[in-house]
């Protein structure tokens, strides 16, 4: 199984655990959520210094922090909701 299918709620036990491997950043300060997935890689590259397109988990929260938002590159190029 993919770490995609199991973040659309399709993992084992109820759990969504990213394969073995794969970095995640958390973004400590928070983010405009009207930011699309193109604000969100543009805003990786600019203050994280992280390639969006390198297969990292990169999770983004509200000013709340009621509400997170991840960012994976899965090579196709297709934005899934």
């Amino acid at each position: 199984m993919s770490f995609l299918g199991a973040v659309r709620g399709r993992g084992e036990g109820g759990m969504n655990v990213p394969p073995a491997g794969v970095r995640v950043f958390v973004a400590t300060r928070p983010v405009d959520f009207r930011k699309g997935m193109d604000g969100l890689a543009a805003l990786a590259q600019e203050t994280l210094a992280q390639d969006p397109f390198s297969g990292a988990v990169l999770v983004f929260r509200t000013k709340r922090a009621d509400r997170v938002k991840l960012l994976v590159w899965d090579g196709t190029g297709q934005q899934t909701a």
